[in-house]
């Protein structure tokens, strides 16, 4: 009986250590665009909406938990990328450094070329660190205007290998819903059990300005000034950070609220180069941080000073993301009545697609937006 008993113990143990070290759910999605002549509306959607696209993700929970989001980033079809490797390049893997996304995406431009839709599917879904889990939430979004057939991969063959590696793949046409239908791209996203989608590539995207704008703006002015560099990274980190409030500024006005919602989101995280979120997270220790490697106004600081100093601005950071997200819930709902009011015409434009298509197929994941 007390060995029995023994057992059960231990194998109560082993359960409860490994429920306590289940992993987050996963939203992984990889974004393939057409940088050919074309579709500079495109890559300016995509500048703009970046930051919208992230803030749909705040509110959603799996079984309780709120799901890591990783975001990928291609583009195709330009004539300036290697022809042998199929006029593609991977621009970001699969990553959480929001920054370094946004950073990418406004450097991009676009010139003539080929566009190997197969292609480029067949590289994302091989070269990217797809997470194994059935249960997780793997999408590819590939947006673009030629036909769906061009290259020497064949389109339907690389659908139908992401779907069997539970990727799915949706397709977003840029021009007439029965263009996009004879060139294919609807057929492609049926072979992966994903949704095809028509925009218009070169919609401004309409603003809704809201009360509460104002006030989100200035505290996540106040909340970038939370931030510590330290070590290696430390500079390049918070120049990246600046580059991209400049950014997003210069995209619209929109985009530069909806950044500064998203970092008082749990989805904007800088442990490679913040103090804060780095300690938060368990990635360093404060002590074994050099003073050469901390901001000026540091080093000369005691040990029980810099503690205090670190503390401060974590709360200082913890309490302008609590007031944001109220008021980011405050606008939305004000956002929701006045789209009502409007009427809506036209093609969706990238981030609108998007959203759509990721609401439907996390819902069929268990996934819940709050």
């Amino acid at each position: 009986m007390l060995c029995a008993g023994a057992a059960l113990l231990a194998l109560s143990s082993v359960q409860t250590a490994s429920a306590a070290e289940e992993p987050n759910p996963r939203i992984q999605i990889a974004i393939l665009l057409d940088t050919s002549n074309s579709m500079d509306g495109l890559i300016a959607q995509a500048k703009s909406q970046l930051w919208q696209i992230v803030n749909e993700f705040i509110a959603v929970k799996k079984d309780g938990k709120r799901p890591e989001l990783e975001v990928a980033l291609y583009e195709y079809g330009k004539s300036s990328l290697p022809a042998a490797e199929g006029y593609l390049r991977m621009i970001a893997p699969l990553t959480t450094d929001l920054d370094k996304l946004s950073e990418e995406l406004f450097v991009l431009t676009t010139n003539g070329g080929q566009e190997y839709c197969g292609k480029v599917i067949q590289v994302a879904t091989v070269e990217l660190d797809w997470s194994p889990s059935n249960d997780d939430l793997k999408l590819i979004f590939i947006a673009g205007n030629e036909p769906f057939t061009q290259g020497d991969v064949d389109y339907r063959k690389a659908c139908k290998a992401a779907i069997a590696k539970g990727i799915i793949v949706n397709t977003i046409h840029c021009g007439p819903h029965g263009t996009g239908v004879s060139g294919k791209w609807k057929d492609g996203a049926e072979l992966a059990d994903g949704k095809y989608m028509c925009i218009d590539q070169n919609r401004q995207t309409v603003h809704i300005a809201a009360p509460q704008d104002t006030e989100i703006v200035r505290l996540g002015e106040q909340l970038t000034k939370t931030y510590i560099s330290y070590g290696a990274q430390g500079q390049a980190g918070r120049a990246r950070q600046a580059a991209q409030e400049l950014n997003a500024q210069s995209a619209s006005q929109g985009s530069y609220l909806q950044r500064q919602i998203t970092k008082a989101s749990p989805y904007y995280r800088n442990t490679a180069w913040d103090l804060v979120d780095a300690m938060k997270e368990g990635k360093i220790k404060l002590e074994e941080v050099k003073d050469k490697d901390l901001p000026e106004e540091m080093q000369k600081m005691t040990d029980e000073e810099k503690t205090a100093f670190v503390k401060a601005q974590a709360k200082k950071r913890a309490e302008i993301q609590t007031r944001i997200s109220k008021l980011d819930a405050e606008r939305k709902q004000y956002v929701a009545q006045k789209m009502k009011d409007l009427s809506k015409s036209g093609e969706d434009t990238l981030d609108a697609a998007m959203i759509k298509a990721v609401r439907t197929q996390a819902g069929q994941k268990n996934f819940k937006f709050e």
